[in-house]
């Protein structure tokens, strides 16, 4: 089954906790702090592999988690490192943020990488809380929570080439003759009901991938047909095929086939009409084609190539094979506009602006939320006395007393941080 997008969960590795321990060694005296920092949490990284054509595997794993880092250890001991969570996913994919709908990454080379996920790092122990102050702290932090997002996959065919036109016009038989592939042939709308890819070779031993999408039908880009599923797959070729029945044995005129099919893939994107497009008459063995393809030429004018082919007696199959190629040869491979190339791999973690909000619920309670405040409540350590202090004077600077004092809080009202509660306090 081909699988060309799915909707995932990744969740980054937590950080291990910091320790708070101190040295008890017979003859050292004073032995002082000596608690190691937590080791950091995996990463979640996609990485290309070229022997992939599908998201399949994705369909039956939908959540991801990588390894958090271990805990610190007495004696100043860090704790290990957590290895990264790597994924393989084939080329031509592009990952997006479910929630922002912001392009984490777009993956189209062998090996290529993208972090999607970052892990938090470990938390500090009280060897790094020491100072002439406090030089026996018992304060330590908590591992830093990994990100976690919900994302969604799309698969983007890396073909040279792409085959549209209308269903049934040829465009299987075509693939099936010049290549090796076996995609499903019959006289029926929509048999192909997902993309065939064949690598095809002329006869001076120039190679390319030929891509056969199914059948686009008027509508298209709005969902009509099968088309919409796979109209994706055009944006990645760098030459578009476009197949015409000449024989119109469905009683469809072959240039209105052109107009409708171009038009639906202009409404996709505009950008899809500057790549270089063939025109394949096809069919051309049946009774009135040579007349259907004079009209035709008139009717379309000049500017298109167009060769007629019949995938039956393969006549006119090299011509057209070694056009294509033609074209190939002066096309680069990337066919990305250079204002998006720096844009491909996107590594964005960025923290909200406002370190916290504060809202009043129906019982009276404030509630604190927010990425940065619920990130330090949790690298927080509440089974110590002076981690709590530390805490309450990180709010503080934060300016998280004033801003409740402002929204009407007093002594005694209670305040709700995600599942926790705290009384106010002045």
């Amino acid at each position: 089954m081909f699988v060309d997008a799915v909707s995932i969960y990744v969740k980054a590795g937590d950080g291990g906790n910091g320790s708070a321990a101190f040295r008890r060694e017979k003859y050292v005296p004073k032995g002082g702090p000596a608690g190691g920092d937590g080791g950091n949490g995996g990463d979640i990284v996609f990485e290309v592999d070229e022997g992939l054509n599908t998201l399949m595997d994705f369909r039956y794993q939908r959540h991801f988690k990588a390894k958090r880092g271990e805990n610190g250890m007495g004696k100043g001991m860090h704790g290990k490192n957590a290895d990264d969570y790597v994924i393989p996913v084939p080329p031509g994919t592009t990952v997006k943020d479910v929630d922002t709908g912001e392009v984490i990454a777009d993956l189209v080379e062998h090996k290529q990488r993208a972090v999607i996920a970052k892990a938090g790092r470990g938390g500090r122990g009280n060897l790094k809380f020491a100072s002439p102050r406090n030089p026996a702290p018992e304060i330590s932090e908590n591992g830093e929570p990994g990100q976690e997002r919900n994302i969604t996959l799309e698969l983007k065919l890396m073909a040279d080439v792409g085959l549209v036109g209308y269903p049934s016009v040829g465009k299987s038989t075509l693939l099936s003759t010049v290549s090796q592939a076996k995609p499903k042939v019959a006289e029926y709308h929509f048999t192909t009901l997902s993309p065939n890819l064949g690598v095809v070779e002329t006869k001076d031993h120039r190679s390319f991938v030929m891509a056969d999408l199914p059948g686009l039908i008027e509508g298209a880009h709005e969902g009509v047909g099968l088309g919409y599923q796979f109209l994706r797959h055009v944006e990645r070729t760098r030459v578009i095929v476009h197949v015409v029945d000449m024989a119109s044995m469905e009683a469809r005129d072959p240039y209105e086939d052109f107009v409708t099919i171009n038009r639906e893939l202009e409404q996709y994107d505009e950008r899809l009409m500057d790549r270089p497009q063939v025109i394949i008459a096809s069919k051309m063995d049946m009774p009135e084609a040579e007349e259907n393809l004079e009209l035709f030429k008139e009717q379309i004018g000049e500017g298109y190539q167009i060769y007629p082919v019949s995938s039956i007696t393969r006549e006119g199959l090299s011509e057209a094979l070694f056009a294509i190629a033609d074209l190939l040869d002066e096309i680069p491979k990337d066919t990305t506009p250079i204002e998006e190339k720096d844009e491909r791999v996107v590594y964005s973690f960025k923290e909200e602006e406002e370190p916290f909000t504060i809202t009043r619920e129906s019982d009276g309670a404030f509630v604190l939320s927010g990425p940065k405040i619920e990130k330090l409540f949790k690298m927080t350590d509440f089974s110590r006395d002076e981690t709590v202090a530390r805490f309450s004077r990180q709010l503080r600077g934060m300016g998280v007393d004033d801003a409740l004092r402002k929204r009407g809080a007093k002594d005694g009202d209670t305040i709700r941080l995600m599942d926790f509660e705290f009384e106010f306090i002045e």
